[in-house]
Parts: C-alpha cells; structure tokens; sequence
C-alpha cells in the first residue's frame, strides 16, 4: 500500500525477519507525522544505537568529516555485516540508530563492537554503542514505530516514531544497554563508504536546519497539523523542499576526505600509506 492518508494502515505484521522488507510506505511527506503510517516493531526486533562522545568539540576542531565517518560506519559495517538485506536505520550525523530481526541481532552486535574499537584506533574518536531489544522498550513504558517514506522509486527512507529510540539512547549513555568494543585490531567492513563531496554551499546566504518536536503535553493530531503546515509552505517555495541539487554535488581531485576513505577500506596488514595512494589513483 501506498498511501497511508488513504485508508487506515493494517494490524502489525507477525514478528517475522521480512518485516521491514512487506512494511507499507507513503510518497507523500506530509505524512510522516501521521501515525496510521506506523507500524508497531515486532517485540522480537533488536534496535542498536551509536553515539561519537564529544562530537560537538571535535567538530569545534574541524573534525567533522570524522564525525560523520564514524556515524555512517555504523550502517555500513551494520549493512555489510547483514549482507545488504534492507533494514531500518537513522543516520544522526554525529552517530546512528537501527533496527534488526533477531536473527541478525549477533552479526549486528559484532559490527557495531568492530566499529567502536575502529573509530578509536583510526578516527581517535570514542563511539558509545548499545543494543537493546524492543520487548524491553516496550517493558520501560515506551514504543517503536516505523514506516517507510519513498521519495522516489530508487530509495525508501525509514521513519521512526515513539519514544523508543530516544530511551535507548539515553539509557547507552547511561551505560544501561551498552556494547563492548571489539578487541584491539579489529577492523570492521566498511566497503562502500566514502566521503568524497565538497562542502555544499549556500545558495541563499544560509542552510537552515528545522527540528520539530512535540512537547510533553501536545496532542498528536495538533502536531500533526503543524508538520502539515511547515511542509506545505516549504513545498511551495521554489526548490526549498529539495536543496541539494545536482550541480551543488561537488567533486574535485584529490577528493575531501581521501584520508578517512583510506582508514575505512585499508585490508589487515595494510599500510595507512599504502591505501591511501590506492584511494588516490581509484579517484583520479
């Protein structure tokens, strides 16, 4: 089913590993604060989270491609580890959350472990990670809900709702549900992952970032309606629904970023200088 807004969505599916894969989705974004479009999480699902521990001053250091690098190695090692089968997952710019059946729970607990001893040994950054499973979510009063968004017929987009996610993350911070690093020297698989593109610039004088959230005491149907007006008026202003264009992708040799490139697809017992004149000659 297509659209969520249409008729009301069906009962949560069985806790089955193909979940996500048969979850229905909706085009139109103005949906994404209509709750009929959640479905529940099987209890028997397994969200992990990721966090870069004092990202805000390594990006005060110019760091932010590393911060970013680690945030996105989490779903990569995740996506590698899963064999490329379709997952939910949000990348949070400074870390990741996601989800999986609980059959891939152990292979996604390696990955995230492989990546924390990773961004430590090769990023020197420190990458707090947790696993937790939805049934004990649920246990501590809250919810996972996800959906999936297609903007187009080439990708679909997870969307998460509930308090879920936000509990687990606090409570790996607290240390509650956190994951072990994996030893010294392990190395995850990261193939796939780069960050090549330039700094997109502004085409108006600034980039704006809107984060909506509910307060303790809203009503979903009135924040429904709020997501519903902001979005209308952005869609109707000439390209500022879609920012980032074709000619803003900015592609220029040697590439931004070839040194974290190299880290991440470097093999056991390669030299950092010996990939990295490979990453070189691949870009050129």
């Amino acid at each position: 089913r297509e659209d969520c807004a249409a008729e009301p969505c069906m009962d949560a599916p069985e806790a089955t590993a193909d979940f996500y894969e048969y979850l229905p989705v909706f085009r139109d974004f103005t949906n994404v604060a209509d709750e009929a479009c959640f479905t529940p999480m099987p209890d028997d699902w397994v969200v992990g989270v990721a966090d870069v521990q004092q990202s805000t001053e390594a990006i005060r250091q110019n760091r932010y491609k590393a911060v970013n690098m680690a945030g996105a190695a989490v779903i990569a090692s995740v996506a590698n580890a899963l064999k490329n089968r379709d997952f939910p997952f949000v990348f949070g710019g400074d870390g990741a959350s996601f989800a999986v059946p609980s059959t891939d729970a152990a292979l996604a607990r390696q990955a995230l472990a492989e990546t924390a001893t990773w961004v430590t040994e090769d990023l020197d950054l420190t990458l707090r990670i947790g696993m937790v499973s939805v049934a004990d979510i649920r246990a501590h009063g809250n919810d996972v809900r996800v959906a999936r968004y297609v903007p187009s017929d080439n990708i679909s987009i997870a969307m998460f709702s509930g308090v879920g996610l936000a509990w687990a993350d606090a409570a790996m911070k607290r240390g509650e549900i956190a994951v072990p690093p994996a030893p010294p020297g392990a190395h995850p698989d990261l193939t796939g992952l780069s960050c090549r593109y330039e700094l997109i610039p502004a085409r108006r004088g600034q980039i704006l970032s809107l984060v909506v959230v509910p307060g303790p005491d809203a009503r979903g149907e009135d924040f429904r309606a709020v997501v519903e007006a902001i979005t209308r008026i952005v869609e109707k202003t000439p390209d500022a629904s879609r920012p980032l264009t074709d000619a803003g992708l900015r592609l220029k040799w040697p590439p931004q970023g070839y040194d974290l490139e190299a880290r991440a697809s470097r093999r056991t017992g390669e030299s950092i200088r010996a990939r990295k004149v490979k990453v070189l000659a691949a870009t050129f």
